[in-house]
Order: C-alpha cells, then sequence, then structure tokens
C-alpha cells in the first residue's frame, strides 16, 4: 500500500503510495479540474461555525480494519482519513511535507530522521511518542504480520532479518527521545521519504495483543484509536461509523462537532445528495449529468490517481515465501492477452457507463504522474474485433466443433471465468458489455459463479487466489510517487495477477536506484518498464478516472485534489451549525 486510497481496492500501497484497492464507485476520465481552491470564495459568505454534524457517503459496506497498517480498501480508508493523521503527508502539488513530524534525509548517512510536533496525542489522552512510530514499523515487520505494507519497511536496517526471525529487534531503529527517532536505512532512495510508512500504531493500546491477532481484536474492530481530528463513537458493523470532534486535535479543535460515515446503495447516490441525506460523496459516474443538475450540490473533479483494468490470473501467492508463483498457464501465450485487449470496446465502455468522463491508458501510469511514457512510445490497444479474431486464430484458438466457441490448441474447450464487483446501477450492464465484447470474437465467457460480488468479498477472493477466478475487473488508487512496487514485483502480495517478471523487477529497481536521482533517468525507467507491460500485458488497461465529488453547499471548506476527497477536514464547518443534521 503505498501512501493513498483506495481505493479500493485501491485502494495500497506498497513502497511509493498508500495502495488502496478501490469500489466501483470511482468516475472515468479526465476533464476540466476543480481544485477545492474555492473555499476562500464561500469563506467570504461567513466567518467559519462551530457546531452540526456532516454525513459521508460511501457506496459499499465497509469491512472494519480500522488501523491504518491494516486496512485494505478505499472503504476503511475514507474511514481513517477523518481519525488518523500522517506523520509525512503530501500536498496539492502531489509532493511530500512535514505532517505530524519534521523530517530531515540525509542521504549519505542514510538516515531518516523524524522529530514529532508538540501536543500531539491519541485520542485516548496518551501522547504520541517515537515509541510508537517504532512500533509500527516493527508489527509490519513482524513475521506474524500478515498485511501488505512491508515494502514500507524493508529499506530499515535489520527490518529483513526481524521479519525472517533472525533477529529479536530491527536494528535500525534508534529512539533519540520521547520525540525523536533516527531510521537507519540500508540505502537512501529517490522516493525513501514518500515510501517509509508514515503512519504510528498506539504501542501502550496494542501492546498485549499478539500481532497475529490485532486485525481481529477490539482495539481495531470496536474502539480503534487514532490522532486525527475525529474520534469513534459508534460503529455499525459494514453500515455506518459515527465520529465526534476529538477537542485536543494538535492542529486546533475542529469546527465540525461530528461526521456520519454512511454506506448507502451506490445506485441511490443522486437522490441521497439532492435530499440531503448524505453531504459528501464521489459519486457514480452514470449519475454525473444528474448530479451536476443540481442546485443544492457543489462538484469538485480530481483527475485520479487510479486506474481500472481487467487482470489475467497467473498463479497464487505463496504465504510461507511471501511471493508470487507462476504455475497456472491459461494464459501464458502473450498473444492470447493481447487479442482479448483488441477485443475490449473500452471507449464504449466509457461513453455507455460513464457518460464519457474517461482517457484510455495502454500502461498502469495515470496522466497525472510526471512519469507517464507518451502515447507514441506504447501499443495502442483499438478496439478491433478483426484483429482480436485473427490473432486468436493464429494462436491456435479455433472453433474447431462449430459450436460457435473457440477452443484451445489442444482442441479442448476454452471457457473464461469473469469477475468484478457489484455496488453501482452500471455494474452489471457493463460487465455483460466486456463479456458480450469476448464472446463477439468466439470467446466463451461468463460471470464466475454467475453473479457480481460485494466489493470485500470480491477482493477476498481475488487476493486468496480462489481456484475460479481467471479473468477479474479491479480498481487500484495509487500514490503521487510513481514508483510500481507494491503492485507488480514478486514480493507483492498487492499484484494480485501473480504475474512474475524479472525484467519487470529489475526496471522498477533501477527507478529507485542512485542514478535514479536524476528524475530524467528515473523516468526513462518508468518509461522502459510501461513499455514492458504494455507489450506483456498482464492486464489490459482500461482508463483512467476524474473522480468527482458531490458536496452540499452547506459544507464549507471542503479541499479536494488527486490525492483525496478528505484533506484538513478539521477546517470543515456547515452554515447551519446546530441544525438538523
Amino acid at each position: 500500500m503505498k501512501r493513498k486510497f483506495w481505493l479500493l481496492l485501491t485502494l495500497v500501497f506498497a513502497l511509493s503510495m498508500v495502495l488502496a484497492a478501490c469500489a466501483d464507485t470511482t468516475t472515468d476520465g479526465e476533464t476540466e479540474t476543480d481544485s477545492g481552491s474555492d473555499s476562500g470564495e464561500k469563506a467570504k459568505a461567513g466567518e467559519p461555525q462551530k457546531g452540526g454534524k456532516v454525513t459521508y457517503g460511501f457506496g459499499q459496506p465497509f469491512k472494519g480494519l480500522l488501523e491504518p497498517g491494516l486496512y485494505e480498501g478505499e472503504d476503511d480508508k475514507h474511514i481513517l482519513d477523518f481519525m488518523t493523521d500522517e506523520l509525512v503527508q503530501t500536498n496539492d502539488e502531489l509532493e511530500p511535507e512535514p505532517g505530524m513530524t519534521d523530517y530531515e534525509v540525509d542521504k549519505d548517512a542514510k538516515t531518516v530522521t523524524l522529530t514529532i510536533k508538540d501536543d500531539i496525542k491519541w485520542h485516548d489522552g496518551e501522547p504520541l511518542v517515537a515509541e510508537d512510530i517504532a512500533y509500527a514499523y516493527e508489527v509490519i515487520a513482524d513475521p506474524d504480520y500478515e498485511g501488505s505494507r512491508f515494502p514500507n519497511v524493508e529499506m530499515i536496517e535489520g527490518a529483513k532479518e526481524y521479519q525472517q526471525g533472525k533477529a529479536d529487534d530491527i536494528s535500525g531503529i534508534d529512539i533519540k527521545d520521547d520525540k525523536t527517532i533516527v531510521v537507519h536505512l540500508t540505502d537512501v532512495a529517490p522516493n525513501t521519504i514518500d515510501n517509509l510508512w508514515s503512519y504510528p500504531m498506539p504501542k501502550h493500546y496494542y501492546k498485549d495483543i499478539a500481532v497475529k491477532d490485532l486485525p481481529d481484536s477490539d482495539q481495531v474492530r470496536k474502539n480503534p484509536i487514532g490522532t486525527g481530528p475525529f474520534k469513534v463513537k459508534k460503529i455499525v458493523p459494514g453500515e455506518m461509523v459515527e465520529l465526534e470532534r476529538f477537542d485536543d486535535y494538535w492542529q486546533g479543535e475542529p469546527y465540525l462537532d461530528g461526521v456520519v460515515y454512511k454506506v448507502i446503495d451506490g445506485s441511490l447516490a443522486s437522490g441521497s445528495l439532492k435530499n440531503g441525506e448524505i453531504d459528501v460523496m464521489k459519486i457514480p459516474s452514470s449519475q454525473y449529468e444528474e448530479v451536476k443538475e443540481s442546485d443544492n450540490l457543489d462538484l469538485h473533479e480530481e483527475s485520479a490517481l487510479s486506474f481500472t483494468y481487467i487482470g489475467f490470473k497467473f498463479g497464487h501467492w505463496d504465504k510461507k515465501e511471501k511471493k508470487n508463483i507462476m504455475d497456472n498457464d491459461k494464459f501464458e501465450n502473450k498473444k492470447l492477452r493481447q487479442a482479448m485487449a483488441y477485443a475490449i470496446d473500452r471507449q464504449g465502455i466509457l461513453d455507455s457507463f460513464s457518460n464519457g468522463l474517461g482517457e484510455l491508458i495502454e500502461a498502469p501510469m495515470p496522466p497525472v504522474s510526471w512519469a507517464k511514457a507518451d502515447e507514441s512510445e506504447l501499443t495502442t490497444y483499438d478496439y478491433d474485433p478483426e484483429k482480436a479474431k485473427k490473432l486468436l486464430d493464429e494462436t491456435g484458438y479455433k472453433d474447431v466443433d462449430d459450436d460457435g466457441w473457440r477452443e484451445d490448441p489442444d482442441g479442448k474447450k476454452f471457457t473464461v471465468n469473469f469477475d468484478s464487483m457489484s455496488g453501482t446501477d452500471i455494474s452489471e450492464p457493463r460487465a455483460e458489455y466486456i463479456l458480450q465484447n469476448w464472446q463477439d470474437v468466439g470467446i466463451n465467457a461468463k460471470l464466475n459463479g454467475g453473479s457480481l460480488k460485494e466489493m470485500n468479498l470480491f477482493y477476498d477472493t481475488v487476493e486468496k487466489d480462489d481456484e475460479s477466478v481467471e479473468t477479474f475487473m479491479g480498481v487500484w488508487g495509487l500514490a503521487s510517487d510513481p514508483d510500481p512496487t507494491g503492485l507488480w514485483k514478486v514480493d507483492d502480495l498487492w499484484n494480485y495477477p501473480r504475474w512474475v517478471n524479472k525484467e519487470s523487477d529489475k526496471l522498477i529497481e533501477e527507478g529507485l536506484s542512485d542514478k535514479a536521482f536524476d528524475r530524467d533517468y528515473r523516468k526513462n525507467a518508468y518509461v522502459e518498464w510501461q513499455q514492458l507491460v504494455n507489450e506483456e500485458l498482464p492486464m489490459i488497461f482500461l482508463y483512467t478516472p476524474v473522480d468527482v465529488y458531490a458536496v452540499n453547499k452547506r459544507v464549507q471548506n471542503v479541499h479536494t485534489n488527486s490525492f483525496t476527497a478528505i484533506k484538513d477536514p478539521y477546517l470543515w464547518w456547515v452554515t447551519d451549525a446546530g441544525g438538523s443534521n
């Protein structure tokens, strides 16, 4: 999970981003954006008022892993955005800046020094101390830790030895005093400060819980705490979280009395926003036209740090070895994968289901990234069913028994299972559209199990490499730094296709080498990597979205960027403080 959300998924992440697996509620494409900077104009209408509540809507049930080191999806991430803060945060220019700590990176000494700012407390009143930072590193590197954040700490001296059970502590952690920690690294990379895990864990609160038991503990599931502007008051699992103002918040007492995070049916988003049941929500793209006509809503449109894809399953995750194993040869033929890509009408998907709000991509690098390859440097997989048929014929996938469906090169029946998430009104027809595209070129494709899956079930099934999963449509939310680590390497849990390629790993590592401190050199490494995955096509890259956030006009100072919709919520206020909400 590098630093963000998602997602989702995804949105996880892994080194330079907290990736998050994303829910199927994203909008799509790239349009003129509203950076959220209009908050100053709103403030002129009146001084901020204290009091009132805001309801934040989300279109999928949440899992309830309310600890940054454990969560996996956008569903939990949005809750955590209200109740936690980062040691190092990301600004509107998508660059790191001090959060709860000031920091200093010493390239020669290979150290990062973090100094905690004054008067930061956990929600239970205990102060944030350097041991909480060290403890987070230790949990993530623990042999019993089953999450995906180890890439965020593996650069710390002794972390790998600790994870492998060869050491009793992490030798690179040096606590100077309650407010200062020096982290010794095996190497300093161009994005070290982006990569290093940025959330402390309350050691005093978790210390009596075994690491393997943390995900199911009451401290995480029922009574989570953080250092953010709002603290959890009540949880209705999968349905609602009520948060209240944290009066001792280090950046100042929040204006709002609280926030309600509420799960609603995604198909009802526009109506819930119009009638005021929901104040803030990322809207499904299919409802964009309807929502934008609402007089009571402001829309914030942001080019997203995310992408939508169709993945192929090449193998499984070896839990003991903590690496991906390619042992499923069904899609090993590159021309088969390319044929299946040419068969997909990506623009038709955007036009039919996302109001045309989208930009097609040929590699997993969003257009907002400085490292994105030019289109001329990549193969474009435009919709071309005739080309798809020709490639299938060339690779031996032919209809030998005249039943309308292609057999594999050995003459055996060739079927393709497809998994996708439920959650919005377009989920099912979009999945059927994709299946029809494949069926039109003679591929017998069908929904795995006959139906779509709820988000958490979908990602559980895909991550656990259920044998029935063959192709799947997902969304990944990325971070500001373009480092692909976390999703693509042999030892990345979130490499859901389980695609292993030595050249890919080599290019990813080259992008973090000493030479990569030269930004042009680093970009060239990532362009080569994009060209590789564009050719090998372990995924069919569909599009990158624009996230559209609808905000009730009663809510002031909501500031969005490509990284988050929940930036500085302690500054949010409502014009009707003390009103019905």
